[in-house]
């Protein structure tokens, strides 16, 4: 996309952290465009509190990757389908989107807001999770037609790299500090958004 900014996706780790939802506020706060609240093990209850926590004028930002049923209860900003939920509600119509793990994958998703498509590198949260593209499958993308944002392994480190194909953005899981403090948090989204 060149110089063009580019879409900035945070994506929760497995399991809730401290203070997340200082977290998330500090993330769009600082202007990443989503937050993906993942917790694929965490109770209905649980994503609930973590919600409900979050300041309401961010809600539109935050997209869930379960527990679809709270999309009635909150404004928020879509559905990310995948593996564990790959449909959305019969009644729902607003913004859907889903993760890709193959070029195929995303030929069937015209239609959606966007699709994540990994791992693009390495994987830094999950352990042995190798990237699955080469660089011949990368340029491949320019015929999707369906904006693309690259997850796996992605960093500040190798933003540059991702710009020469045909993302819209990227989602970031696990160079974001999740772990620290929401000071760290916030430091890191300031300084990945300078880059974009």
């Amino acid at each position: 996309m060149g110089a063009d900014p580019m879409l900035l996706i945070a994506v929760t780790p497995h399991d809730p952290v401290d203070n997340e939802w200082h977290k998330v506020e500090a993330l769009l706060q600082s202007g990443w465009h989503r937050v993906h609240l993942r917790h694929p093990d965490s109770t209905l209850a649980d994503m609930r509190r973590i919600i409900e926590r979050i300041d309401q004028k961010y809600h539109n930002r935050i997209v869930l990757h379960g527990h679809f049923d709270l999309i009635n209860d909150f404004n928020l900003g879509g559905l990310q389908l995948n593996h564990r939920c790959p449909s959305a509600p019969s009644l729902y119509h607003g913004p859907l989107s889903r993760s890709c793990h193959s070029l195929q994958e995303i030929h069937d998703a015209e239609g959606l807001e966007y699709v994540t498509l990994s791992p693009i590198f390495d994987s830094i949260s999950k352990q042995g999770y190798r990237s699955a593209f080469n660089h011949e499958d990368l340029t491949k993308l320019s015929h999707a037609s369906v904006p693309l944002i690259a997850l796996g392994g992605i960093s500040p480190d190798n933003i540059a790299e991702i710009r020469q194909y045909n993302f819209a953005g990227f989602a970031m899981l696990g160079a974001i500090p999740w772990h620290g403090t929401v000071e760290d948090v916030n430091k890191f989204a300031k300084q990945a958004l300078s880059i974009c």
